[in-house]
């Protein structure tokens, strides 16, 4: 089973070499593809080969390239990630509107819920309110429920003065912490033979990945629950290493406890198979705990 994510930084030169990711840095590190799951490069200075990158692509093994600030900035996704994705491709054309409003307000509410549950471990008046907005949700979320909750949400964890759109160390790990999923759910999605292009809500058409922005919702809180516990001072490499790692933090998912990593592939399927069979009970949710 994969499941290590491989966090490559300064000069590198990455190769492979008999089924093993190769990397040479001061010393020769030789690591068997079977168990990765992601790999991060995380400075433009590291250097890939052709034929590692094909081997990478074809056993579905995420790969994650920052740009010179050391921000994610793309990735590489296969072609085809199912040998039934002409199959699949149809039936994401035929979702219907109604199906996916229903779909988009079970993963809103989802959302709204697993924030009023950490504000109220932290104890924070504020979690009253997000179940409120929880119990409000429309289908398609027509009232806006989730930007009333994220305003509330994100200032009584870190601020009245705390705004989204500011420049500081907290919105650096949150971004970063959101790439990092948004990267995972791409991968899924594209596994299990579908369009990231197509959303069920986000529906912008310079977006490559409106899928994952709607998939990804309920998995933000995982972040969010990693950067207000690291309480973070500066945001640098040991940080982004912290965050890379809630891939192989774990969860219960359908009465198993599983990596957010494969989590996340089972949340996924889980929603493809309720929007093929227009039966919003085939959802699964991950818990924090049983």
């Amino acid at each position: 089973m994969s499941w290590r994510t491989v966090v490559v930084t300064g000069n590198a030169k990455l190769d492979y070499k008999m089924g093993y990711l190769v990397i040479r840095m001061d010393k020769i590190t030789k690591i068997h593809l079977s168990e990765i799951n992601t790999v991060l490069i995380d400075s433009p200075a590291v250097s890939l080969t052709t034929s590692l990158l094909a081997e990478l692509s074809r056993k579905k093994i995420k790969v994650i390239f920052c740009d010179e600030k050391r921000l994610p900035s793309s990735q590489l996704i296969p072609f085809y990630g199912s040998h039934d994705t002409s199959l699949k491709y149809k039936k994401q054309i035929q979702w219907t509107d109604e199906m996916k409003k229903f779909i988009w307000s079970e993963i809103v509410a989802e959302k709204i819920k697993q924030q009023a549950e950490f504000l109220d471990e932290k104890r924070r008046e504020e979690s009253k309110l997000l179940w409120k907005y929880k119990s409000e949700v429309l289908p398609g979320d027509e009232t806006n429920r989730e930007g009333h909750a994220a305003k509330v949400y994100f200032n009584a964890l870190f601020g009245m003065e705390f705004l989204r759109t500011q420049e500081n160390t907290i919105n650096a790990a949150l971004n970063y912490g959101y790439s990092i999923i948004l990267s995972m759910f791409a991968k899924e999605i594209v596994s299990q033979g579908y369009f990231t292009q197509l959303g069920i809500f986000h529906d912008n058409m310079f977006n490559e990945l409106n899928l994952a922005c709607d998939l990804m919702e309920p998995f933000r809180i995982l972040v969010d629950r990693q950067v207000y516990k690291m309480n973070l001072q500066e945001f640098g490499k040991e940080e982004k290493i912290e965050l890379v790692d809630i891939l192989n933090h774990s969860v219960y998912i359908d009465g198993n406890q599983e990596y957010v990593s494969k989590a996340i592939r089972i949340y996924s399927k889980s929603i493809f198979d309720a929007l093929n069979e227009n039966d919003v009970s085939q959802i699964r949710f991950y818990k924090n705990e049983l």
